[in-house]
Formats: structure tokens, sequence, C-alpha cells
């Protein structure tokens, strides 16, 4: 089979494209026929050797997935051969990933596509959706009529949390930083988008929330101001951090505890199956009602992984801004 693969961490240039055994699928796993696969920041990281995982050589990167089911391996009940399904989690902890013609994953990380859900969609929500699912509802438990605050609306799961929130009644509130991409997350029903460029943000959401503040500020930034945040927060609030592995910013405690706050970090690959099956079962409906839309920025074939690779590092590392919404790969 064809496939995007390196067998040493380093820049982009690190990653070859050409022939590699087809993987065989063992007892409770699948094979999958890939239609598509979708880019995420953290499948960068590993690449470059920022983030320390044990890698197979040649190693196959790639968090996501979609297609269609080739073959079955023992013990699987949930699919059979014909199946179209999606997935996350490879690429990630020894698991091989999902930038080949074929991967092979076990079923309790696959989950069926919706009728009608094309699979480069399905793909550019997984790991994005699994993610703002599990800190919008597993550790912040957002409630109907609250209201979410997160930076980067168009961005992978920044895009995901205004549209989750919006699905089940919440207000949602972002920043972007141009007009084109304020149109954006206007039409997917976002209450307020600010202009972080040009407008004051901590004097928006003072504004819109009449002097409350918001109850779950979803941060999504590598470098994030936690002082700026606990000002903006409603008594009660939670603050989610998922980003910036190597930040250590100033804490207020006073203020944090004196309103009540709460604060939740997470990594979406150390959540269970069970939980990140709660989490696709939500997206499948979403997907399905037209409720969640994936944003695809650039599609590149898989022959092309290296230079998707130096797209996404231009943009989440050195903030290139010539990007917007997910890069997918199709074999």
């Amino acid at each position: 089979m064809k496939a995007a693969y390196y067998e040493t961490t380093g820049g982009p240039d690190v990653i070859r494209y050409g022939e590699l055994e087809r993987p065989t699928p063992g007892k409770g796993e699948v094979l999958v026929r890939v239609g598509a696969a979708s880019l995420n920041p953290i499948d960068t990281y590993i690449r470059a050797g920022a983030v320390k995982m044990p890698l197979p050589s040649p190693f196959i990167p790639g968090s996501d997935l979609a297609g269609t089911v080739e073959t079955v391996g023992p013990g699987v009940e949930r699919f059979k051969v014909g199946d179209r399904v999606w997935g996350s989690n490879q690429g990630l902890l020894g698991r091989q990933g999902t930038f080949a013609e074929y991967a092979c994953a076990a079923a309790q990380w696959l989950y069926p596509t919706p009728a009608g859900v094309p699979d480069t969609e399905v793909a550019g929500a997984a790991l994005t959706g699994i993610t703002a699912h599990l800190g919008l509802f597993r550790c912040a438990r957002l409630q109907p009529g609250e209201t979410v605050f997160v930076n980067g609306g168009t961005g992978g799961v920044g895009s995901m949390v205004v549209q989750m929130a919006k699905a089940v009644g919440a207000s949602a509130i972002t920043t972007v930083g141009s007009v084109e991409k304020a149109k954006i997350c206007r039409n997917w029903g976002t209450d307020l988008v600010l202009n972080y460029k040009t407008d004051d943000v901590p004097a928006g959401i003072k504004e819109f929330t009449k002097g409350q503040g918001v109850n779950v500020w979803y941060e999504t930034q590598r470098d994030p101001d936690l002082v700026r945040t606990v000002e903006a927060m409603a008594r009660r609030g939670r603050i989610i951090v998922m980003a910036g592995r190597q930040a250590q910013p100033v804490f207020p405690v006073g203020p944090f505890y004196t309103h009540d706050l709460s604060l939740f970090g997470f990594a979406m690959f150390n959540a269970t199956p069970e939980e990140q099956r709660h989490c696709a079962e939500d997206i499948n409906h979403w997907l399905a009602d037209r409720k969640l839309r994936v944003l695809i920025g650039r599609m590149f074939p898989l022959s092309e992984a290296a230079a998707a690779h130096r797209l996404q590092e231009e943009n989440t590392l050195h903030k290139a801004g010539t990007l917007t919404g997910k890069i997918v790969l199709k074999p």
C-alpha cells in the first residue's frame, strides 16, 4: 500500500511517501480502506520529537481517519465488511497512524459514519470534535442557557466548541482575526464574534454578559493569559486548558478561589474508549442533523503529506494566518 511515513523525528522533510506492507487486523481490530485522513497539531509535535511517544519504525503519522471496512479481525462484532467508519486516537502511544491507503485500528476507536456525511467531513471532525466534547461536557458539564467563550472560532477545536455550544442551547462568544472569519462564525450562529486585532475583547465579553462573565472559558491558546481569563469569568465558572505544554502563566489565586472557579486540564488521548464513544455518538447526531459543520481549509493528496505538515506548523507555531479550518489528506 502507499503510505506517508518517517523513520526518524525531525522537520517535515523527514516524511517519505512510498510502499509499505498492508497491515493485517488482529484480535479486536479492523482494517479500514482510508477515504480521508485529517492533520492535527499533535501529529506535527510527535513528528518533530517535541512530544515523546513510542514510535514503531517506519512510523505512519495521523490521528484521524474515515473510510470503509475492508476486513475485520477475530472478535469484532460491531462492524462488518463494507461499513463506513470514522475514528481518531491513531498514531499515538505506539499505534500506527492513518496517512496510508489502509489503516488498522482497534474497533473500540471506531464509530459508524452517518449516512450522507462524506469521509472528508467526518475525518475533519474526529480529534477536534472529540476534544471539544470532552472539555465542554465531561469536564465543564455545560448546561443550556450558559455562555461559552473560546479563542479562534474558525480553528479546529474552536469551531467545534462554538457549534456544540449552540447545539445544546448555550450562547457562544469567540474571537477571529479577519472579517471573512467573522462571517463564517456568524453563519454557525455564534452570538458574539470579536476581532482580537481591533476589538476590546474583555470589554466585549463584559457587555455581552451584562457584567456577569462567562460560565465556561475553553482555552485553545498555547500561552494563556489566566489573569484576563479569571477576570472574565462568572461565579462558579469553569476554565478548560488543553494546549500549551511548555506554558507557565501567572495564576491569579485570589480572584480564582473567591469566585468559586474551577480549572480543568485534559489530553484527549487519555480519555477511555467509552468516554470517546459517548462523544462520537453526539458528534454523529449533530453531523447528520447539520448542526455541526466542518470547515476544511486545504485538501492535499497523501503524496504531499510533508507539505501538509509544513502548512500546519506555519500556522500553529508561527501564526502565519494562511489556514482557515482543517487540513485533510486523501490517498
